[in-house]
């Protein structure tokens, strides 16, 4: 299946209560769905495996699994209904610059990111216990919200290069990139880009996507070359949302919640990535949830090597086997 070729679709929420009570109305949701639904007697869809996008993802993003995705692999187009939705804070869905609120936006957590999906999905597509969730980066910050605020709701869980807190490092990143955004003299004025800014956040996050051998690998010319690059396509995006998300980022702790999950659960790492190291992530988290395996795999191009779940074909395949 051309994962790509999908086209996105859209859908309108009539309103959304924030958990620090905000109330938005008319919200966007972009979505795409594709597989084969199964229904219940009530007509709620039943197999549904739902994909959460990381930072720079939307939904698109789901083609990061498309190695193991469809016929006779582990996750069968004709055995599953897979939804992959832009989340919350997104361009495309509601976000503080596609809602022109900007700086007006509500701050949002990660858990109004899981509600804003659960609410879509009960109202659009008639999905209210999804079958299971798939959560890469970021994402797996949504899954493991979602799987430990609402035990109940799934049948089990997939974490991919994700973790059940920020802290340390990475709060220093997330820190560091909005502490250079508010920097900005124009950071109330939504007329002014900002684009500057937002580029030297991105580049203080530029060497932890790839494993510490990909950068020694490259000569400082072409690291420059890759930084300017990166920094340059990061800035289209706009500076508001970045930062609204950074902030709900750098605010997930689950240390106290995670080990509600009772669901079986597939914890994935990856021994090079940088930003969530097994040892201070996957290995901790696999300890506090109960029901749940844990894999770890080498690649050299660290965090982004997500895409790669071919390396762990014959175990996803056996998970999945159980659903």
């Amino acid at each position: 299946m051309e994962i790509e070729s999908i086209n996105p679709e859209y859908y309108s929420l009539d309103k959304f209560t924030f958990t620090n009570g905000n109330v938005l109305e008319n919200l966007n949701v972009e979505y795409i769905t594709f597989g084969t639904p199964k229904y219940d007697e009530e007509g709620h869809i039943i197999n549904a495996i739902i994909y959460f996008h990381g930072t720079s993802g939307n939904y698109a993003s789901v083609k990061r699994i498309k190695e193991a995705i469809g016929e006779n692999l582990a996750f069968d187009t004709d055995k599953y209904f897979f939804v992959s939705l832009s989340t919350l804070g997104t361009p495309g869905s509601s976000s503080p610059s596609t809602s022109e609120l900007f700086t007006d936006y509500p701050e949002y957590t990660i858990l109004d990111m899981v509600n804003f999906n659960k609410e879509f999905l009960r109202e659009a597509l008639n999905i209210i216990h999804p079958l299971g969730l798939i959560g890469n980066s970021m994402g797996g910050f949504e899954a493991v919200t979602w799987a430990a605020t609402y035990p109940d709701d799934i049948s089990f869980l997939i974490s991919l290069v994700s973790s059940y807190k920020v802290g340390g490092q990475n709060y220093i990143i997330g820190k560091v990139m909005n502490d250079i955004i508010e920097s900005d003299p124009n950071f109330n004025n939504p007329d002014a880009e900002l684009k500057r800014s937002l580029q030297l956040s991105s580049k203080a996050m530029y060497s932890f996507g790839l494993s510490r051998q990909y950068y020694m690998d490259l000569t400082k010319d072409e690291i420059d070359n890759f930084m300017d690059e990166f920094a340059l396509e990061d800035s289209e995006e706009n500076v508001y949302d970045a930062y609204y998300r950074n902030k709900a980022s750098i605010n997930y702790d689950l240390s106290d919640e995670v080990s509600n999950i009772k669901v079986p659960t597939l914890i994935i790492a990856i021994s090079e990535d940088q930003y969530f190291p097994p040892e201070l992530d996957a290995i901790p988290m696999h300890a506090l949830i109960n029901n749940s395996e844990l894999i770890i795999y080498n690649s050299y191009i660290g965090h982004i090597g997500s895409s790669q779940l071919n390396k762990i074909k014959d175990e996803l395949e056996e998970f999945m086997s159980k659903f």
